[in-house]
């Protein structure tokens, strides 16, 4: 395809244009990230919306000696297009492609790896005092979007930065929504912050004004500063990244190339810490996802026409909808049940809740250890809190859950969505650590349940319990099953047979009962006779099954979507060696110790052996092996 975009290879190429062609530029980078995700998948709104701000940026600065960070990350497709990676571009979040966040690996360019909100100021401040040490003049560049900026660590990296960084500049990228809607008081203020852009333009023009009167032009400067001060706290409410130690410019129209271009030429030699707020619309260029950004959020392959799914969804419901319509189920007959979401009604299956139960729903924005303290200061005051979040979003709040649940013994209760392999957002997202880290804590109980309709029963066990539990589920929706019917009765800690055999018993938990049982019949078709068991606990273990299993069978398989180190194959070993059954042979099945690549779930398990090919290559290749223990993870 003939274009500006196929000119450009680094953004040097990019500085050759005039700037009336770059808006001619922008609508094919547009075009090209479009026709991608309707393809790949992958997150569409939110680069849509960053596009000029892209091209600006790096028409202005010099990258790589000049280092440009993307909060999250998940605007920065137009970055990797400029910066040398428009013919990959089409492997994009493909297993063995580019990523689909910056990944300091991949590319120069790419300053900061990035896939959790609120770091990008944070490692800029960093990179900033690192630049000071040096004594070199590089400029530092955090690209923020309005839902990171309400973030814990954003606000204590603006702190610090305010009045210990010689030079830096944050873009603010508002465009009013986070994944949902941004919540709370900043957003109110940064509300109110774009309709008053009159500030700035009193003080550019007052400013031109007095530099032409000769001699006492400087003094009447000093008496407009003054005076200024005193009109902006009444035109700026709060003048609150001043306050923190910020030149604040803007608004500016994101969309408009010559502005920004303007007012990054105006601010990169500024001296001190700068915040230039940006205003984008999400979605921008793709009628579809300017009318619907969350749906165009994280999209999956879509019709560039008529912006439909190129495949209909499974019929069945996802783990996700499961728990939304549970949590309603469970609130209607008990009015202490509450919910809590960062910033994620729609991905975890909460929006109905919400509409259903709009006090109930509790949506805190991007703050996750806000969300779990919040959660134990509403279970202490007799709520029953369900904290509905991300397992790799979970692990930022790994000491509020001990110190200020698990030390308390507070009922809360985490429904751990995506748990596992993401799938093609990639390591910044697999969840395949909360069996590790929740394991380890006392007073903790570590469900996960094999289907959708344990799902159900789990939730209903859990609420019901006097300390707090978690229970992880994957993302999709898993097994067939049939939902509906009575709750049936959970007992804490207790296993579930699901197919007898004599060779092998495999242990699975949660996502890898249904890969265990289409291992273990083709087993079956080698005459290898395997035994399959629903775990359901990873703590409290089923010590009397496992003990049964192990005397009678003595060769044990345990299955997860988890690194090995630390999780459920690690507390079987443990119980084995506190029971004295020294001669059983234990083969765990996980993932290894390293951080693994975007990619299909499918792909993944298959690269990893937790396919159910994979599994019984590994039970088979074990089969001589006697008395000792072996891990396979790779």
């Amino acid at each position: 395809m003939a274009g500006y975009l196929n000119m450009i290879d680094s953004p040097r190429d990019l500085k050759k244009l005039h700037p009336d062609q770059l808006e001619k530029l922008a609508q094919e980078i547009r075009e090209k990230i479009i026709r991608v995700v309707s393809r790949n998948g992958g997150h569409l709104s939110s680069n849509l919306g960053c596009v000029e701000l892209a091209i600006a940026v790096h028409y202005v600065f010099n990258a790589p000696n000049d280092k440009i960070i993307w909060d999250v990350g998940h605007q920065a497709y137009a970055h990797k297009l400029i910066t040398g990676r428009r013919d990959s571009f089409a492997t994009l979040r493909q297993y063995g492609g580019i990523s689909g966040f910056p990944v300091r690996e991949e590319s120069d360019y790419d300053a900061f790896g990035t896939g959790h909100s609120g770091t990008a100021i944070s490692a800029a401040v960093g990179m900033a005092l690192a630049r000071d040490l040096r004594e070199s003049h590089e400029n530092i560049v955090a690209i923020v979007g309005d839902a990171s900026l309400c973030s814990g660590v954003s606000f204590e990296a603006l702190n610090h930065a305010g009045g210990n960084v010689r030079k830096l500049i944050v873009i603010l990228n508002d465009n009013e929504m986070s994944i949902s809607r941004t919540v709370g008081a900043l957003a109110a203020y940064l509300n109110r912050l774009i309709t008053t852009p009159i500030y700035n333009k009193i003080l550019a023009e007052t400013d031109y004004i007095l530099e032409k009167i000769p001699n006492i032009g400087p003094k009447m400067i000093r008496t407009r500063k003054r005076i200024m001060e005193s009109i902006k706290r009444l035109i700026v409410p709060g003048a609150f990244f001043e306050e923190m130690g910020f030149r604040y410019f803007g608004p500016v129209n994101g969309h408009d190339l010559r502005s920004l271009l303007h007012m990054l030429e105006r601010i990169k030699d500024n001296p001190g810490p700068v915040l230039l707020h940006v205003i984008t619309r999400k979605g921008k260029g793709y009628r579809f996802a300017e009318e619907m950004p969350d749906e165009f959020h994280s999209a999956p392959p879509f019709d560039v026409a008529t912006g439909e799914r190129r495949s209909s969804p499974r019929s069945e419901q996802s783990f996700s909808g499961t728990l939304g319509d549970t949590a309603i189920e469970l609130a209607q007959k008990n009015p202490a049940i509450v919910c809590i979401t960062a910033a994620m009604a729609k991905g975890t299956g909460l929006e109905e809740f919400r509409e259903r139960f709009p006090l109930r729903l509790i949506d805190v924005g991007i703050a996750e250890e806000h969300a779990v303290t919040l959660a134990a200061g509403l279970a202490a005051s007799g709520c029953r809190p369900i904290v509905v979040i991300y397992s790799t979003f979970l692990q930022r709040a790994f000491d509020q859950i001990i110190h200020d649940v698990c030390l308390q013994k507070l009922p809360v209760v985490f429904a751990i969505d995506r748990a596992g392999f993401s799938g093609e957002d990639g390591p910044t997202h697999h969840g395949v650590f909360d069996l590790s880290y929740l394991g380890m804590m006392p007073n903790m109980i570590v469900a996960a349940p094999q289907d959708r309709k344990e799902l159900r029963d789990m939730l209903h066990f859990a609420v019901k319990q006097s300390g707090p539990v978690a229970i992880r589920y994957p993302k999709g929706c898993g097994m067939p099953t049939k939902l509906g019917g009575p709750v049936k009765e959970i007992a804490l800690g207790k296993a579930k047979v699901l197919r007898d055999g004599g060779d092998v018993a495999i242990l699975a938990l949660g996502s890898m009962v249904e890969p265990s049982l289409a291992a273990a019949e083709s087993l079956q078709q080698e005459e290898i006779s395997a035994m399959v068991v629903n775990a359901r606990f990873a703590k409290p273990l089923d010590g009397d099954l496992i003990r049964q299993v192990a005397e009678k069978i003595g060769y044990l398989v345990t299955i997860e979507e988890n690194v090995l180190a630390g999780g459920f194959g690690s507390r079987v070993a443990e119980l084995l060696e506190q029971e004295g059954l020294h001669e059983t042979r234990l083969v765990r099945v996980g993932l290894p110790d390293m951080f693994f690549k975007h990619g299909a779930r499918g792909v993944l398990w298959e690269k990893i052996g937790l396919s159910p090919r994979g599994i019984v290559e590994k039970i088979k290749a074990s089969l001589p092996i006697r008395g000792r223990v072996v891990s396979y993870g790779s």
